[in-house]
């Protein structure tokens, strides 16, 4: 078994946040999943520390949602080693003030949820600038993206060269719809830029209902170690929205499958050599 840290552990907590866009997912609506939960769900696995992900809340409740998970990161039980917190490049007002609180919280990279957003968001100046300010302080911006984005994503990636960008869910492809084509190309276009990565995560809730397995996402996860190679992937769980599919602990036995298929540097590096790395751990 190959020691892994999690760069994408959602914590849903009601009472702190609201979460609107699980309201039409059965479940994950009106429902917490705590630290406690997680830690229950993963004591018996390889995984040896978490990266908390923000977790898409409300806009009025992005701040107080990494404020409270600051809280529960200064815990050394909850295993918490880093933050990736919520922010707003497309807004200058009060956005280098949000990263000098961050910097006090153990933030060590951001992410702005552009799937659900138009195009033309990450084109602006003010949002690219913004995205090379998060390089400039050392830290690392999370692009989740729908595959009819992603060439967006090598633009941005490519202007905000300071920048290391860590591309979410394997550029959440089509696997129900067996959509290789044109993904495979504009993850080739994402990975020929040295400032990207690729997050190995998410994908089996991509599969058609009753065959999130294995084999089905095995074309799509050989095409991103292909192009991106072993040193530039970074492993995460997507729980609670690994619910979708088979849970957390389906989703590390074929971790641990795809990685037993590599050499042990290479298995060791996507487990966890990669995230330290990536996001300064």
């Amino acid at each position: 078994m190959v020691q892994l840290i999690d760069t994408h552990q959602h914590l849903v907590y009601p009472e702190v946040a609201g979460y609107g866009w699980t309201a039409d997912i059965p479940p994950l609506a009106d429902t917490a999943f705590p630290i406690e939960q997680y830690k229950a769900l993963t004591a018996s696995t390889d995984v040896v520390g978490t990266l908390f992900m923000e977790t898409g809340v409300d806009d009025a409740d992005y701040k107080s949602e990494t404020r409270f998970v600051a809280n529960l990161a200064s815990k050394p039980e909850n295993g918490i080693v880093g933050i990736i917190a919520s922010c707003r490049p497309e807004d200058d007002d009060g956005f280098s003030e949000w990263l000098d609180e961050c910097d006090e919280l153990g933030v060590v990279g951001y992410r702005r949820i552009l799937h659900v957003m138009p195009d033309e968001l990450s084109t602006t100046e003010t949002f690219r600038k913004n995205v090379r300010a998060i390089g400039a302080r050392g830290k690392t911006f999370d692009l989740c993206m729908l595959p009819g984005q992603l060439k967006l994503g090598a633009e941005l990636a490519a202007v905000c060269d300071n920048t290391t960008i860590v591309l979410n869910h394997c550029g959440v492809p089509d696997i129900a719809g067996g959509g290789l084509d044109p993904w495979r190309a504009d993850m080739a276009a994402l990975a020929s830029l040295p400032n990207m990565n690729c997050k190995l995560s998410g994908i089996l809730a991509y599969c058609a209902p009753g065959n999130a397995n294995e084999a089905a996402i095995r074309p799509f996860v050989d095409h991103v170690l292909e192009v991106f190679g072993p040193k530039r992937i970074v492993w995460g769980s997507d729980w609670p929205v690994v619910n979708l599919a088979n849970g957390i602990a389906d989703w590390i036995e074929i971790t641990n499958s795809i990685l037993g298929s590599l050499s042990p540097d290479e298995a060791t590096a996507i487990g966890a050599g990669n995230a330290g790395r990536v996001y300064g751990l």
